[in-house]
């Protein structure tokens, strides 16, 4: 991996494992499901952001990682035992969908469908493989459980990518009217070797009525579902992530004046926090449940200064009301005082980038 790129994917994988880990463990105790979602959106996130080629690219990555992840966690917190032919099918078609809203590929044909679910299917085994081998799920050892879990989700790829396309076909732009025969003869070995294991007892799902409503449901409904879903998750939200690359302008220019404010801030907290600990050495009582530490005079200064009462300490003497008094319009005066000077000094620069990006969206339109 050529160094530039690198530090975009550090950043990605950060930011996805900030994202997913949480919530997996929100959900579940169990370390492998974690490590299912964790790997799979660091996969993707990763591989879909150094794909992105532009300033997007993080945040595509980001969002389109952190999804998956939180999905896939989802799914294998709330199914016991990891059941692959669960888990695999939705999630490869959800990640494919969520690059097909993304706008990043051309998706306007089966050969298209199908080359980008063969990148996703490579990434997200590479995203199963940890936690597969942990689970050492086929009790084969890693190098065998590894194969059978690239081989398990190669078999999805004609599946998926026919599914993607029938629900596609119709949209503006979509060339194939038929799905070519490659693609349906390499669907054909997903639901035998299914039916098969099914029908020999491997896989116990009753009668044939039932194995055929399984087979459905499992590799053409719950796809079509997903991809339909995170399809329409990545189109809602795309323009609404361009205010993040708007914002980050504007924090550039306020970068300064906002540590100049926290700074003031904490000062103001500190210096009170020094006038309430002096006077309930001197008045003791001043302050009801006043402890001595000094740590806990800058948590009461702190929840004072945003307007909150604290827990346990609370001003009871006259002099005490009249400290928090002070402390709390001298902070109000602060942030009010010091808004009005960074607007003033800033605006002409706020005004500038601001007419920028009013520039930038119109000849985006333009050239839509």
């Amino acid at each position: 991996m050529p160094s530039r790129l690198i530090w975009p994917a550090v950043q990605i994988a950060a930011a996805v494992a900030l994202v997913v880990v949480p919530f997996g463990y929100a959900i579940t105790g169990v370390h492998t499901d974690v490590l299912l979602g964790a790997g799979c959106g660091l996969a993707v996130g990763v591989g879909v952001g150094l794909r992105g080629g532009s300033a997007s690219g993080p945040w595509t990555g980001i969002l389109t990682g952190s999804i998956l992840g939180i999905a896939t966690a989802l799914i294998a917190g709330l199914i016991a035992g990891n059941p692959w032919g669960l888990l695999g099918p939705p999630i490869l078609a959800l990640a494919v969908g969520l690059i097909d809203g993304l706008g990043q590929s051309s998706l306007s044909g089966y050969r298209e469908v199908t080359r980008e679910t063969c990148i996703v299917a490579v990434l997200l085994t590479l995203g199963l493989f940890p936690a597969m081998v942990a689970l050492d799920v086929f009790g084969a050892g890693i190098v065998s459980s590894g194969t059978l879990v690239a081989v398990l989700t190669l078999l999805l790829i004609p599946t998926t990518a026919l599914v993607a396309g029938l629900v596609s076909q119709r949209r503006e732009g979509w060339r194939d009217t038929r799905p070519p025969t490659f693609l349906l003869l390499g669907a054909v070995p997903l639901p035998a070797l299914l039916a098969f294991l099914m029908a020999t007892g491997v896989l116990d799902e009753g009668g044939m009525i039932d194995i055929v409503v399984s087979l459905t449901f499992a590799i053409v409904v719950l796809p079509a579902i997903a991809f339909l879903a995170g399809r329409a998750a990545t189109i809602w939200l795309r323009p609404r992530l361009r205010v993040y690359g708007q914002l980050a302008d504007y924090l550039r220019v306020m970068w300064v004046p906002i540590g100049g404010f926290a700074v003031g801030y904490l000062t103001i907290i500190v210096l009170f926090a020094g006038f309430y600990g002096m006077l309930e050495r001197f008045s003791p009582g001043a302050f009801a449940d006043a402890g001595t530490g000094i740590v806990e005079w800058i948590s009461f200064a702190f929840f004072t200064a945003l307007g909150q009462d604290y827990a346990t300490v609370a001003p009871v003497s006259v002099s005490a009301r009249v400290l928090v008094g002070a402390h709390l319009i001298l902070s109000a005066g602060w942030a009010v005082v010091l808004f009005a000077a960074v607007m003033s000094s800033i605006g002409p620069k706020l005004e500038r980038i601001a007419r920028h990006h009013a520039t930038e969206s119109a000849d985006s339109e333009d050239a839509d």
